[in-house]
């Protein structure tokens, strides 16, 4: 599919005909915009009669699904991978503010007067997903004409979750009802002992996963150690068993969709017509058309695929971070050379630049200051550790968000109960 805008900048139905697009191209009547999704604009005035597309949009943690259709096609298709490294990189970026504060270097003054929190704030790892979710469905107005856009919304019931039988009034009677607070409930449950050892004393309420990992305060994550145990798990000397370990339920991916998910809405409902749909309506129709799960399946029946001719080829998305705050690390520098991490360009190339290597296009996973290079695919898939960048050919520069084109041959769906199904 190659996308097409018009020469004042406005998006113009897509097209297949792959050879039109070349001898545009080599009339010098269109250009060539972006690579992934393939884009050209048209370089002289044409009408601008165009089919009303509706984008899908299935939420996610991880990764979201978007789908893009019309009466009789799909557009477009991609699963994009969201990043999840915002929280590790801020609790970094404190650690090294308050480091440098005491050494004769640049100084940065403390601030605790100026943490102002407005009616719809959220945590900076959230907010980073629902903007990413924005620049997503952005990207596909740029390229093609948008009438609607539908949302999945997917508010999780987080104790259905952890408990399939609850119902009624259990919801109020929990497990810590009556008890002051969990760390109560916990020393309880232990019988005040340890639950590890046995042992008797002072005792202390252990986190087994950590909350930077996703870890809660529900009783499930907790532990009880007693004061010598709890140092040495912290020192390494002692470690929680597997058998713990793999009982907890982490919801970290539940909480963060359910709490996104109108935030999405709102701010979508400011520049397109949104729609919204839920998760039920979603799985009961791709059930009787008889499709396998996935988020771009999903987005495709969001976005009110059924009979439409469903594309063979899919982009797998990723967000990448540009900036590298190793240029101020903490350590200082020995010998007047820094650490290979630092390095941001070499030969002229950069970190996450696509290149072309003996015929293969992979992305330049990590840069040497020798000029052999890492090349990985976007799904992170060994190309060559040590790839001479004079045997490198630039395609494309890096980018916060990078698409790779991939190819599958999706089964025919014939009809199934009198549904009528997608096909290609």
């Amino acid at each position: 599919m190659v996308y097409v805008i018009s020469k004042a900048g406005k998006p113009l139905m897509s097209t297949e005909r792959h050879g039109k697009v070349r001898r545009l191209l080599k009339q010098g009547l269109a250009k060539v915009v972006k690579r992934e999704p393939f884009t050209v604009q048209l370089l002289y005035d044409t009408t601008t009669y165009t089919q009303p597309v509706t984008v899908g949009l299935d939420i996610g943690s991880k990764t979201t699904g978007v789908s893009a259709v019309t009466e009789k096609k799909e557009m477009f298709s991609a699963e994009v991978e969201l990043r999840d490294d915002i929280k590790g990189l801020l609790i970094e970026r404190r650690q090294y503010r308050r480091m440098r504060r005491y050494r004769k270097v640049r100084y940065r003054k403390p601030r605790f007067l100026n943490r102002a929190r407005g009616d719809r704030w959220l945590a900076p790892s959230l907010q980073w997903k629902v903007d990413a979710h924005i620049r997503i469905v952005d990207m596909l107005g740029r390229i093609m004409p948008i009438e609607r856009v539908v949302v999945e919304v997917a508010p999780f019931d987080t104790q259905k979750i952890l408990n399939p039988d609850i119902e009624g009034e259990d919801y109020q009677n929990g497990v810590q009802k009556g008890f002051w607070d969990v760390r109560e409930y916990c020393l309880w449950r232990a019988g005040y002992r340890s639950e590890l050892s046995g042992k008797r004393g002072i005792l202390e309420v252990h986190h087994i996963v950590p909350r930077s990992k996703g870890g809660t305060d529900t009783p499930s994550n907790l532990i009880v150690l007693t004061a010598d145990e709890h140092k040495a798990v912290h020192e390494g000397r002692i470690r929680i068993p597997k058998s713990k370990i793999e009982k907890i339920k982490l919801l970290k991916d539940a909480a963060h969709v359910s709490t996104i998910g109108w935030h999405i809405v709102n701010r979508l409902r400011e520049r397109y017509s949104v729609e919204v749909t839920y998760g039920s309506t979603t799985k009961a129709k791709r059930l009787s058309c008889g499709m396998e799960k996935s988020h771009r399946v999903d987005a495709f029946i969001i976005a009110g695929g059924d009979l439409q001719e469903r594309l063979r080829e899919w982009y797998l998305g990723k967000f990448l971070r540009r900036q590298n705050r190793s240029l101020h690390r903490a350590n200082p520098i020995k010998g007047g050379v820094r650490p290979v991490n630092t390095i941001k360009e070499a030969y002229g190339f950069r970190r996450y630049d696509r290149v072309e290597y003996e015929g293969i296009i992979g992305i330049i996973a990590g840069l040497r200051s020798s000029g052999y290079f890492a090349i990985r695919s976007l799904s992170w898939e060994k190309i060559h550790d040590s790839a001479k960048h004079s045997k490198l050919r630039l395609i494309e520069g890096a980018k916060t968000l990078m698409l790779e084109r991939r190819k599958e041959r999706i089964p025919l769906h014939l009809e199934e109960d009198g549904v009528s199904c997608a096909r290609i």
